[in-house]
């Protein structure tokens, strides 16, 4: 289990991202620096207990309104080759040196887990608790086949991970609250959800993924 260490952070994850998220092709923001705050997500553990994987979702209230985001983060000891990228940036860490943080869909160790987490292989963790499994994160599969998605691209509305059989787990990078009950339709194979704190203090519920079937010859 991945341990949370609870230590400064120069420059600090919110601060990385405010630089970082307007280059987004699906950022909602203005021409402004983004307004962040921290609103919720959970962790994953690497296997092998080398490399940080954290879901952030984070609220920028810059804009006309708000927007949440879903932001997938790696955080590594040495750089990832050929990452150069998705690369957000680096940070000094209180304990453990410079981290380099970047984009989790670009990272095969997150990538892994993250598909390991919606075949109900692995378990969401706390955010902020050390060895907590964190039971608010659903997730549904409706696949005999791992999924092992092989590319990452963003367009505007998220980001699509491919797997080599044609399937497609699409990222919602921009969050939406849905009903408590409010499931995928059918003829999805597959979903990730969770919950993250509104600006007004009250708790939201959506989907942070989705997984679409191969298209039918």
């Amino acid at each position: 289990m991945s341990v949370i260490h609870h230590t400064t952070l120069q420059p600090s994850k919110l601060e990385l991202l405010a630089s970082w998220l307007p280059s987004r092709p699906w950022y909602r923001g203005g021409a402004g620096a983004p307004d962040l705050a921290k609103a919720g997500g959970f962790r994953l553990d690497d296997p092998q207990g080398e490399v940080g994987i954290e879901f952030m979702v984070v609220t920028d209230t810059s804009g006309p309104a708000p927007a949440t985001y879903l932001v997938p983060l790696t955080y590594r000891g040495a750089p990832l080759d050929g990452a150069e990228h998705a690369l957000v940036g680096t940070m000094e860490h209180g304990e453990l040196g410079r981290r380099w943080a970047y984009d989790g869909c670009h990272d095969p160790v997150l990538v892994a887990q993250l598909s390991a987490l919606v075949e109900g292989r692995v378990q969401a963790q706390d955010q902020n608790i050390s060895d907590t499994p964190d039971l608010e994160v659903t997730r549904s599969y409706r696949g005999d086949t791992p999924l092992s998605p092989t590319a990452a691209a963003d367009d505007q509305e998220g980001t699509a991970l491919s797997a080599p059989r044609g399937a497609t787990l699409r990222l919602h990078r921009v969050l939406h609250p849905t009903a408590a009950a409010a499931l995928p339709a059918p003829e999805t194979a597959g979903h990730l959800g969770g919950v993250w704190q509104l600006p007004d203090g009250t708790r939201a519920r959506g989907l942070f993924a989705v997984l679409h079937p191969a298209p039918r010859a």
